[in-house]
């Protein structure tokens, strides 16, 4: 399940393609656009900003802005940098320790599509198809 944290990371990525200038943007607005908490924005933002998705600069003009074309920021990019991870069930996360009973789990090969068809599909999707007209369902999470 994806968290709020990383729901709200998406929102603040949309945002920030859909109103980039070349310039900074205030965090306070992108708050106000989509009536986040700014305390709570405070804690997402540098898990982007480590990932390389946004770079920010204080002082006056400062905020934040997208260091790469939105059309090259897929949604999987965001959400592996906001959520511990994606995987549906322990023994696929990443760092898991080898689960003795992997070779006789009859599950395994359905938890393991299941987590292979999210990763392909966020994959497939970029911080561009969110902003599209017409898939306002795609927008707000």
């Amino acid at each position: 399940m994806v968290s709020t944290r990383g729901r709200y990371a998406l929102r603040v990525m949309t945002d920030l393609a859909e109103n980039r200038t070349g310039g900074y943007l205030p965090m306070k607005e992108v708050a106000a656009r989509q009536g986040l908490s700014l305390k709570y924005l405070e804690r997402i933002l540098p898990l982007l900003t480590k990932g390389g998705l946004i770079e920010g600069a204080q002082g006056k003009g400062g905020g934040y802005r997208l260091t790469r074309d939105p059309s090259d920021i897929r949604v999987y990019d965001v959400l592996t940098l906001t959520e511990e991870d994606l995987a549906p069930v322990a023994c696929l996360a990443d760092g898991a320790r080898t689960c003795e009973r992997r070779d006789e789990c009859r599950t395994l090969p359905m938890w393991q599509g299941f987590y292979d068809l999210t990763k392909n599909y966020f994959s497939s999707v970029t911080v561009a198809d969110l902003m599209k007209d017409g898939a306002p369902d795609m927008y707000v999470i």
